[in-house]
């Protein structure tokens, strides 16, 4: 395992350039599972500071029927959690600087065992995991098996949350924090940017990890936007809408990606430029 961890290597340099990261998620296995890896080399090319690759999972509960979507399909071309680790494998034999965080549920992880799924993670590359239904009050077995293995485990704050959740995350969070910004699922409402600012101010009294904010980030202008108070921009639904308009003609989802993910990044940094 690296000795520092990559996500906290990216945010460091991103921070001392004054940029905002890109964060970018697509589910493992969507279209079909030698989709994947272009589909990383593709945001990684045009403008991903961090990519998020969902772990596929029947019944993925904050999720809207995007993801939901793109969880069907990777299942129904039989993608499991063993596959998802071969597909960071095999990304990292082309990238060996660009952070993965694995997000998802707890069944499949459970299944493996905890150290394992830790172990094999690290083995194959990843360096951070955020488990949507585990919050801080119930990681802590959780969070010593990644840990010791070298992974930042993730957790998720909303606008309603106590400040007993926060001084859990503050607890057992490593890398950076994922700020949900609206309440709902992922691909929802589009999000208000004065009251995201307005909560992560809140937030950092209590936080010094790194803030990325998503669950509403759906153009460049909502992502310019967000730069201007996170230290992250995290969007997912978007990308995985031109997988699926897209998944019969891998040469037009790749363009169509590298588009989108430029069109991003140039506002993230015009944003910060400012």
């Amino acid at each position: 395992m690296q000795s520092t961890n990559r996500i906290e290597q990216r945010f460091a340099a991103l921070a001392d350039q004054g940029d905002c990261a890109l964060v970018t998620y697509v589910t493992a296995g969507d279209p079909d599972r030698d989709a994947t890896v272009p589909v990383l080399r593709t945001l990684v090319a045009n403008g991903a500071d961090v990519i998020e690759l969902g772990m596929p999972f029947s019944d993925p509960m904050a999720d809207g029927p995007v993801i939901q979507r793109a969880s069907e399909r990777a299942l129904k071309h039989g993608m499991s959690l063993r596959g998802v680790l071969s597909i960071v494998r095999e990304f990292r034999e082309y990238d060996a600087e660009t952070p993965v965080v694995l997000m998802g549920y707890l069944n499949p992880v459970e299944a493996m065992g905890y150290e394992t799924f830790a172990a094999e993670a690290a083995g194959a590359g990843v360096d951070g995991v955020l488990i949507v239904d585990v919050p801080p009050e119930e990681a802590g077995v959780l969070n010593a098996a990644l840990g010791a293995a070298g992974l930042n485990q993730i957790f998720l704050i909303a606008p309603n949350s106590s400040d007993e959740r926060i001084s859990g995350v503050c607890e057992f969070a490593r890398g950076f924090v994922y700020y949900v910004s609206v309440k709902g699922v992922t691909g929802g409402k589009s999000i208000d940017v004065d009251e995201v600012g307005e909560h992560i101010a809140q937030f950092r009294k209590h936080l010094s990890l790194p803030i990325g904010v998503g669950f509403g980030i759906k153009s460049a202008d909502a992502a310019a936007a967000v730069a201007n108070v996170g230290d992250a921009v995290i969007v997912g639904s978007a990308i995985i809408e031109i997988v699926e308009a897209h998944a019969d003609d891998p040469v037009a989802m790749n363009r169509a990606i590298a588009d989108f993910v430029q069109s991003l990044r140039g506002a993230l940094n015009r944003s910060r430029a400012a």
